[in-house]
């Protein structure tokens, strides 16, 4: 089995523990983390094309809209499949290895890791915030043109 399908399915599993964790029911468990997945596979794919913030804020491009898909069709909050769904994109490597280059003195380092992780945990912000925003944004052109 190919690394990458080996690793969205480890992604998968990942997700599905903290589904499981944050008390989801029934489909939700699937289908949030199926989002999970799709963000990690979505990420892989990017990888020889684009760098990685960039590669970051794709993934989350494409989870934020699946997200706000799957909460109109199941009826539940965006946040419930976006929450899960983000965490395979988590920067925890990053975030420890600032950490430990604070502890261990080297100042120069810690820096340049330390605003990476800044700048992905950004390009993670930034992919949810333009979702949700163009989303309210056309419920609310679609309700007013309704009312007409």
């Amino acid at each position: 089995m190919p690394a990458s399908i080996l690793s969205c399915l480890y992604a998968f599993i990942a997700c599905l523990g903290f589904s499981l964790v944050f008390n989801l029911r029934g489909w939700k468990i699937l289908t949030a983390s199926l989002g999970g997945a799709l963000g990690w596979l979505v990420f892989l794919l990017s990888t020889p094309v684009l760098n990685d913030l960039l590669q970051y804020f794709l993934a989350t491009l494409v989870l934020s809209i699946y997200a706000e898909i799957l909460a109109r069709v199941q009826k539940a909050p965006v946040i419930t499949f976006q929450i899960v769904a983000i965490l395979p994109l988590v920067p925890g490597s990053g975030i420890y290895r600032t950490m430990e280059l604070a502890i261990s003195g080297n100042t120069s380092a810690f820096l340049e890791t330390g605003l990476h992780t800044l700048a992905i945990a950004g390009s993670l912000s930034l992919g949810i915030l333009l979702v949700s925003t163009l989303a309210r944004l056309g419920s609310r052109v679609l309700r007013r043109a309704g009312a007409r």
